[in-house]
């Protein structure tokens, strides 16, 4: 049992969010009586910062992703952004942030913090450093990769999503001991089992006929317009559900083309039945990121990835293509492939295969187990 959770989260992209409501609601579930508290760690802190440093990383990503990548890569090798760049970046966070989240830690007075973003992890780390708090931090990793923003010599946890990162752990200096293979926190709506042809009747989709889910993730980025003119207008028979995210001028561009493509088309803003698309279809197609990886493999979903982002992106294709869960294409071969997998449908059941059995669809409820197993080991260490 833990009294009260603090999650520290940062607003960019959505998978960060939904990994910390995730853990929020398993908490919930488990232990009904545990006060748990998400805070957006920027906007709360300083939403100058939150303005400077976020504003800044959704630019470099939307106009120059080859750049991001690049400095993703340097960092990664231990380069300008990792070393005294990451301390000084971090003593920056700390000297505009830490203020005002010190004051509500105090208040709140948390047993553990759980951060689902590396930045607040910084911040946490300079606090445990300092004994400003002294209860265990959690860093809960939303890929399927590790990079060295995460890792922080006071951190007491690191919650990975694939027993395939403990030896990137290790590689990085981390104890052994301070890895837990959780799986990446997805919505405990995951866990639901459905009937699939029941499931796309409600849907108002053809039991019958193939399904493919196209995502590009909350913000809707990537090339969702032209997967949906490539396989919306290829010969085989097939229906597709797109999903656009927040992205609603994408949204009204995928309604005008839909009528004029030879499959049918629904459409798609941001939802909330993520888990319900999934188990409705047969095939995925959209980009890597690290929450929609591991969701789509809790339900046995193989992923088509188009045009990953550099960075983290390419890092979690990389590992759906290693472990046979997903496939790296490029557009013009889309659609070929998308018909081979089907005509084939023996290798379309084996990605299925293979993304189920690394599928963690309680990842969520592990987590919170796993930290009230430490909180319950602590007390028990004090109390002798």
């Amino acid at each position: 049992m833990i009294n009260k959770i603090l999650i520290l989260s940062v607003t960019v992209g959505t998978g960060h969010m939904r990994a910390a409501e995730a853990l929020k609601k398993a908490a919930g579930c488990i232990y009904p009586d545990t006060e748990v508290i998400i805070l957006d760690t920027f906007h709360y802190a300083s939403p100058l910062l939150e303005k400077l440093v976020l504003g800044t990383y959704l630019e470099i990503l939307k106009m120059s992703p080859e750049i991001y990548g690049y400095l993703y890569r340097q960092a990664e090798r231990g380069q300008p952004l990792s070393g005294r760049g990451k301390f000084e970046f971090n003593r920056v966070l700390n000297l505009v942030a830490a203020p005002r989240l010190v004051k509500f830690i105090k208040d709140f007075n948390p047993e553990v913090i759980v951060c689902t973003h590396p930045f607040p992890l910084g911040i946490m780390s300079s606090m445990k450093k300092k004994g400003i708090f002294e209860g265990p931090v959690f860093a809960a990793i939303t890929d399927f990769t590790i990079h060295s923003f995460w890792v922080f010599p006071e951190v007491d946890y690191y919650l990975v999503g694939a027993e395939q990162m403990r030896l990137q752990c290790e590689e990085f200096g981390i104890d052994p001991s301070k890895v837990c293979i959780t799986g990446i926190p997805i919505d405990p709506a995951f866990t639901v089992l459905y009937d699939k042809k029941e499931l796309r009747e409600r849907l108002g989709l053809d039991p019958d006929l193939p399904v493919i889910l196209i995502m590009g993730g909350g913000l809707g980025m990537g090339c969702l317009a032209t997967a949906v003119r490539e396989l919306g207008g290829s010969a085989f028979n097939c229906q597709l559900m797109v999903v656009a995210g927040t992205n609603t001028a994408l949204k009204e561009k995928l309604v005008k083309i839909a009528p004029g493509l030879s499959c049918k088309i629904k459409v798609f803003g941001f939802v909330d039945n993520v888990h319900q698309l999934m188990a409705a279809s047969d095939l995925m197609v959209g980009k890597a990121g690290g929450l929609s990886c591991a969701e789509a493999m809790a339900m046995g979903l193989p992923i088509l990835i188009i045009d990953p982002l550099p960075g983290q992106e390419e890092r979690n294709t990389e590992f759906m293509a290693a472990v046979g869960a997903g496939l790296r294409l490029n557009m013009r071969d889309l659609a070929g492939q998308v018909k081979a997998y089907f005509m084939e449908p023996d290798r379309l059941e084996m990605m299925a295969r293979a993304a189920a059995a690394l599928g963690r669809p309680k990842a969520a409820f592990d987590t919170v187990n796993i930290m009230a197993e430490i909180m319950t080991d602590a007390r028990e260490m004090q109390a002798d």
